[in-house]
């Protein structure tokens, strides 16, 4: 089960990764962890190369935590928006240093407004 965990959770950071471009460029280590019935698994994921491995990462800078079951569904349906509304109602956590946290959602954000721009033009 970790085997898929671990292709889920490179599969979602590739898609996210590929629809912000800005963040390939992120050097940053996170630990990810997926709350099931009874268990946890922790997941430690390097960027930019997208590697994931079993394990608490001790030098994580950023900890993300959800259920395993939302997360299975995000990992293969989700988008941008869908994150940002996992994010901001609380069916995803993010913990870190707040410059951290606050860098990734800048990015994000002036992504949108500009995907948001190129929309209204072509309409």
């Amino acid at each position: 089960m970790s085997d898929d965990a671990r292709a889920l959770i490179e599969q979602a950071t590739r898609r996210f990764v590929g629809e912000v471009p800005a963040l390939a460029q992120l050097k940053m280590i996170f630990e990810v962890e997926l709350r099931g019935k009874g268990d946890a698994q922790q997941f430690r994921l390097q960027m930019p190369e997208v590697q994931v491995t079993k394990g608490p990462a001790a030098d994580a800078q950023i900890r993300i935590d959800m259920q395993r079951a939302f997360f299975n569904v995000m990992a293969v349906e989700a988008k941008v928006p869908d994150w940002i509304e996992a994010f901001t109602y609380g069916k995803a956590h993010a913990t870190g240093p707040s410059q951290y946290l606050r860098l990734i959602a800048t990015v994000v954000d002036r992504h949108q407004e500009r995907q948001n721009l190129r929309r209204g033009r072509v309409q």
